[in-house]
């Protein structure tokens, strides 16, 4: 079996394992009950369909079990072209007490206007550069990282923030916060580190945070994908999953939605 034939099938059992438990879940632990809907919604449930809100059901029991599905594809496309990935790994290191005073006066100018002055613009080069001059008495900091590499045959290491639903403002000033303190540890225990979005979105969600343009540490969609798998490889999870994704439309079609 090659490299892509390894991919394809990892793609395939990853997704299929997540979407057997979605429909477990809304066949067996939690289905839609009509009479409930009807009992606790009356008015909605007199003026629309109830396919409707069966369908809202089953959407909201998909969306959040996907989410960790993309943690999932990114380690198996990782081992691939790596030859290591973990998720929830967590790095230990040292950083200055000053530097740890300067992360958090960076985030609060980002996010407030002090003293009378306009919230700061996001400067990523800028920034870290400040906060690594801060220095300080060194204090043990532990930071988990969404995704971890470690490439043994060229020794360098990569940490990975990948945010799934990036509409959270606390969710991406924490992720900020965390690649600081990475990068602002002594000794150094990691090489790169990098906002990650697993697919395309309205890059102004971000904005706020980083600066889309010039920041090189913020990946979206292929952009990340390239990084931890090669050139074309966003491309192959999508077709991959679009070959067997009819068979989950027919299964949903045939054991839920019209039943």
């Amino acid at each position: 079996m090659n490299k892509q034939e390894r991919v394809a099938l990892a793609i395939k059992e990853v997704v299929s394992k997540m979407m057997d438990r979605v429909m477990e879940n809304v066949l067996v632990n939690d289905p839609f009950v009509k009479e409930k809907h009807h009992a606790s919604k009356p008015l909605y449930a007199a003026l629309v369909p109830d396919e409707i809100f069966k369908g809202s059901h089953f959407e909201r029991r998909f969306v959040t079990p996907f989410g960790g599905v993309w943690e999932k594809l990114a380690q198996v496309v990782a081992i691939e072209a790596h030859g290591n990935c973990s998720m929830g790994h967590t790095v230990d290191g040292t950083v200055g007490t000053e530097s740890l005073r300067r992360i958090q006066e960076v985030l609060n100018r980002l996010e407030h206007s002090i003293k009378g002055k306009d919230k700061a613009k996001p400067d990523w080069k800028t920034e870290l550069e400040y906060i690594r001059q801060g220095g300080g008495e060194p204090i043990p900091v532990s930071v988990t990282c969404d995704i971890f590499i470690h490439n043994e045959m060229t020794n360098t290491k990569y940490a990975f923030e990948l945010d799934k639903m990036p509409s959270d403002n606390f969710q991406i000033r924490a992720s900020k916060e965390k690649m600081f303190k990475l990068l602002a540890m002594n000794p150094p225990q990691v090489d790169f580190v990098f906002y990650a979005l697993p697919y395309n979105i309205d890059e102004i969600i971000l904005t706020k945070w980083f600066d889309i343009q010039e920041d090189s540490i913020v990946l979206i969609g292929d952009d990340f994908w390239s990084l931890i798998g090669g050139e074309g490889i966003y491309s192959e999870i999508t077709n991959e999953i679009n070959l067997f994704g009819e068979e989950f439309k027919k299964r949903i079609f045939e054991e839920y939605l019209y039943v």
